[in-house]
């Protein structure tokens, strides 16, 4: 006998997966030049030089026990450190080493959060649209996952559709800022109106409501856009960080679990998070990739190669009669299908090699996301597609 339920998640992958796993062996059909894969959120930027000179660095020591050795469960201490006086430079805060539990990247932190944090009958808001995934952590945690729906002009915080998800229930809500897969940035007036109705339904309740910071996206952002920090609007926030996308390190899983002493019974929480990692088998993270971060904190790819991928994506599409919401961070473009099945109208793109993912399992139907942290030249390549798809609905 086994479980239904896995047996469920590894057949059916996410369907970003699941079209990243087609592009590939598109790609091997046709070549990978003629397949216009906007499916995944790989990072196409390099990591910067300094990362590279740093692995070099480490690796001519040769001293492998270092290197390569256990470090402590919750990660080693000269990178936690490293991390905390890169934040507190940078945002004013005043975290230290014991704030911080390293983990295999943002998706390990919030599956640790969720195992620390969630007794059953618990239950968690997230806003569509949202990373499918969240679900998935969610459930396997055994609580509940109450889609909660943005602001359909402006896809901010809903207000009242927030008070109608929560309840005495409710353990915690996630926040992903920028979003995936809309682009979209929170702004300061909407962080602080979360942050007094979540003190407010705290005290209805009787316990803390957390706030969960999903924050691999953070640097990702154009312009003079300002994330707000959200440990600085809300005492009770745990932040769920990852290199991935700033350092363009995805495939190395690294990241951690932030748990400001702010945090009602912070030392206790903090606890829990050890104890779930534990329990999840997430004990110390990769050793080499913690000495990078230690070295590399606080830096961030090459941001204008994303800029100039929205703008001509954004750009292109709006004027070929798609509707777009305008991405001030992260690297995706939420479009509007334009039928109202988002499978139908991915299917017919793939007539023209265009790979999108529908937005029905980020809990907006009618939608589409595309990755555009891929070269300049696919995106270039790839308009004339995206024309002639939308001519077969406005012809």
């Amino acid at each position: 006998m086994l479980s239904e339920k896995m047996v469920t998640l590894g057949t059916k992958k996410s369907v970003i997966r699941e079209i990243f796993e087609y592009s590939k062996k598109r790609a091997a059909e046709i070549g990978a030049e003629n397949v216009f894969d906007f499916s995944i959120g790989n990072p196409n930027v390099p990591a910067p030089v300094s990362i590279h000179e740093t692995i070099k660095e480490l690796l001519d020591s040769r001293d492998d026990y270092y290197l390569f050795g256990y470090t402590s469960a919750q990660g080693d201490a000269d990178t936690r450190a490293a991390i905390a006086a890169n934040l507190n430079e940078r945002f004013g805060t005043s975290f230290g080493a014991d704030n911080f539990y390293m983990t295999c990247g943002a998706a390990a932190s919030l599956r640790i959060v969720l195992g620390a944090l969630t007794l059953p009958g618990d239950e968690y808001v997230v806003f569509t649209p949202y990373f499918p995934e969240y679900r998935v952590f969610i459930e396997s945690a055994g609580a509940t996952m109450a889609e909660t729906p943005a602001n359909p002009d402006t896809f901010q915080i809903d207000f009242d559709q927030l008070a109608a998800s929560v309840n005495e229930h409710t353990k915690g809500v996630f926040v992903n800022s920028p979003n995936n897969p809309s682009g979209v940035v929170y702004t300061e007036e909407s962080i602080r109106q979360l942050a007094a109705f979540l003190e407010e339904k705290s005290a209805a309740y009787g316990h803390p409501i957390y706030l969960i910071a999903d924050e691999p996206y953070r640097e990702l952002v154009y312009g003079d856009v300002e994330v707000p920090y959200l440990t600085k609007y809300y005492k009770n926030t745990l932040v769920c960080y990852s290199y991935s996308k700033s350092l363009s390190l995805p495939g190395e899983r690294i990241g951690y679990v932030l748990v400001p002493d702010e945090v009602e019974n912070a030392r206790t929480v903090y606890a829990a998070v050890c104890g779930a990692g534990r329990a999840l088998g997430f004990v110390c993270a990769p050793s080499l990739i913690q000495h990078v971060i230690a070295k590399c904190a606080g830096q961030v790819s090459d941001l204008s190669v994303y800029k100039k991928n929205r703008d001509l994506l954004y750009d292109s599409l709006s004027s070929y009669g798609f509707t777009c919401v305008h991405p001030d961070g992260a690297f995706y473009l939420f479009m509007k299908s334009l039928e109202t099945d988002a499978y139908a109208f991915c299917e017919k793109a793939k007539k023209y090699e265009l790979l999108l993912v529908p937005g029905d399992d980020f809990g907006a139907p009618g939608f589409v996301r595309i990755a555009y942290c891929v070269t300049t030249a696919q995106i270039e390549q790839a308009l004339p597609a995206f024309e002639k798809l939308a001519k077969e609905y406005f012809a």
